[in-house]
């Protein structure tokens, strides 16, 4: 590491991001599921019928890469689209019951890897933490998140 980077929080909190961005991608690949999967499953079972087009808003997501990660989750059975009653030319997309199940086992996924990401920390340490980490993630400035 060169000393020079060594105080400086963008680049620490840049390395801790790709730490557990690796940490989330190898976990949700030994899964057979990917990150999108869950935030989309996630979304859909707290917020209920989405439209596409809320359903990325939601989650930070683009519209193509909310569409290939839906139909992926349509072949697994894990979320329907269906007409939207009030406009025709939206559809609409739900979790089904096997959505909610694999939500509950991706919930598992997410669990061991927040541990393991976390696990230099003691639980003390560990609320600190989330708490100012939540509060750097804030966007004063009103830009949109990347992830």
């Amino acid at each position: 590491m060169v000393r020079r980077l060594d105080d400086r929080a963008t680049w620490l909190v840049s390395r801790a991001h790709l730490r557990s961005h690796r940490l989330l991608q190898e976990a949700f690949a030994e899964a057979d599921a990917r990150p999108y999967h869950y935030r989309l499953l996630a979304a859909l079972e707290e917020s209920g019928p989405l439209s596409q087009a809320e359903l990325g808003r939601r989650v930070g997501l683009d519209r193509s890469d909310v569409a290939t990660s839906l139909d992926a989750l349509g072949r697994g059975g894990f979320a329907v689209r269906e007409p939207d009653p009030a406009h025709r030319r939206r559809n609409r997309v739900s979790i089904t019951e096997a959505g909610r199940a694999e939500l509950l086992r991706l919930d598992a996924v997410l669990a061991e890897v927040q541990d393991r990401f976390l696990s230099p920390l003691a639980e003390a340490e560990r609320t600190v933490f989330l708490g100012l980490v939540a509060r750097l993630a804030e966007d004063p400035g009103g830009g949109h998140q990347s992830t």
